[in-house]
């Protein structure tokens, strides 16, 4: 009897720690769940979105991403800036871009354009076709439109009409729009590298700022 009663005692300690051990697993389980669940972010730009000139960790998506990460919310941030990039570029590559999944897609592109003097007509032509593939792509995707501005020399009819762009693109889609993605920054030169035109560092915590005021509101 001695010999039976320690067989079951030693059967439930079994089953116990089957069962703390399965318990155990659990919230492992579910964390593990929680993250590939995380949402993306997709920035899709030119050299300000890619950071030009300063390190990765420093252009403003990768402190959307520190920001995100400072508050425990589930959004992975995927920088898809392509130095010197156009609109008419931006359309050609969205479709391999559009590849992985897109929950909150950032629009910032037309600053080369303008640079160029390329028609309006033409970049908010291809803007707008970009913004159709990723609606088309993933109709639940959340859009946002970064606003650029061009400098007065390339005339103030051009400016003018370059700087419309945005505001009809948003109104017509839908989207959240960050009115100057550079506003506080363009012009200022102790804020932007020797080329007048890319932010440093301190720049770019402005320009995230900027994002962050607008992106905050649609997670």
């Amino acid at each position: 009897m001695v010999f039976l009663f320690f067989i079951i005692l030693l059967s439930s300690c079994s089953d116990k720690s089957t069962n703390n051990k399965a318990k155990s697993k659990e919230p492992e389980a579910a964390n593990n769940t929680a993250k590939t669940k995380a949402k993306t972010i997709l920035f899709y730009g030119n050299s300000l979105t890619a950071g030009y000139g300063v390190e990765p960790s420093q252009a403003f998506p990768a402190l959307i991403q520190q920001k995100i990460d400072s508050m425990n919310l589930s959004y992975k941030v995927v920088n898809a800036g392509v130095s010197g990039e156009t609109s008419s570029g931006g359309n050609s590559r969205i479709d391999w871009i559009l590849k992985q999944p897109v929950d909150v897609f950032v629009l910032e592109l037309g600053a080369n354009d303008g640079l160029r003097g390329i028609p309006v007509t033409e970049t908010k032509k291809n803007l707008q076709s970009i913004i159709s593939k990723v609606k088309a792509k993933y109709p639940h995707v959340k859009l946002v439109l970064a606003g650029m501005q061009v400098p007065p020399n390339m005339g103030q009819t051009y400016a003018r009409s370059f700087q419309s762009i945005y505001p009809e693109l948003a109104q017509a889609n839908n989207m959240a729009l960050i009115p100057f993605l550079l506003q506080g920054v363009g012009g200022e030169a102790k804020l932007n590298q020797q080329d007048g035109i890319h932010p440093t560092p301190e720049g770019h915590q402005i320009v995230a700022a900027n994002v962050w005021q607008i992106v905050k509101g649609i997670l």
